[in-house]
């Protein structure tokens, strides 16, 4: 029986180590970028705790059976419309994402008063159709979104806080900036991996470390899992090899 070939990281591109990490999990990513500082094979890049390199429990995974995504950040700031807002160039976002590196994980952040911030489902069908478009395969925002069943079908992976029917006039007060969602602080250009659990960010240039810590992790965990899911697992002689 024959098997795939293992592709070296040097002489994969970057697109290529963007598709690889698809087939790991947002806390694999998490891992390797700052969760475990005293492992050899975690990167520190942030604080573990405090390094806002992840998002938190608030966001829920809209269609989990797309599993893992990941792709450059783009970034939007959208809230209620106001004549006490700066209206911006409509095509400022279109031009961002026109502008930005493929495949691309839009991050927008909304802001509405208290009694406005659960019922603005600002992305929709027409929304997602549209960014699509300019290859966005995934959202990341801190507000609910609308049209279920129509943006299933285009295969988007969406982190929203939840669903509703409608929403009010808005407005877009900034794209190609940097913003903070449920946690997670990014800049235009990091990259951004996001699953069932939510998402994570590290700058592009670490792209190659990543994936291949990242191999490495996947590999010590089987081994390491082998163990505890043999069915002769003898937890009195385990215990022992462990002195």
């Amino acid at each position: 029986m024959s098997s795939k070939k293992v592709k070296e990281i040097n002489e994969m591109t970057n697109e290529e180590i963007i598709q690889e990490l698809r087939n790991f999990d947002t806390a694999t990513i998490c891992n390797v970028v700052a969760t475990y500082p005293g492992s050899d094979i975690c990167l520190k890049l942030y604080d573990a705790w405090y390094g806002e390199y992840y998002t938190d429990q608030t966001l829920k995974c809209m269609y989990p059976e797309l599993g893992p995504v990941c792709g450059y950040a783009a970034t939007a700031w959208y809230s209620e419309e106001s004549l006490n807002y700066t209206k911006l160039d409509k095509f400022i976002l279109l031009d961002h994402l026109y502008e930005t590196k493929k495949p691309i994980i839009l991050v927008a952040k909304q802001t509405y008063p208290p009694e406005l911030r659960n019922l603005s489902g600002l992305f929709g069908g027409n929304m997602t159709a549209q960014f699509k478009a300019m290859g966005v395969v995934g959202v990341v925002t801190d507000g609910p979104m609308r049209d279920f069943e129509e943006i299933k079908e285009m295969k988007v992976q969406y982190l929203a806080t939840g669903l509703t029917s409608g929403h009010g006039p808005l407005m877009l007060r900034g794209a190609n900036i940097p913003v903070n969602v449920a946690g997670m602080a990014v800049s235009p250009g990091d990259i951004v991996h996001m699953d069932v659990c939510g998402a994570a960010k590290f700058p592009e240039r670490f792209l190659p470390k990543v994936l291949e810590y990242a191999r490495e992790l996947r590999r010590r965990e089987i081994e390491q899992q082998k163990v505890f899911k043999a069915p002769n697992f003898d937890y009195l002689k385990w215990k022992a090899s462990q002195k």
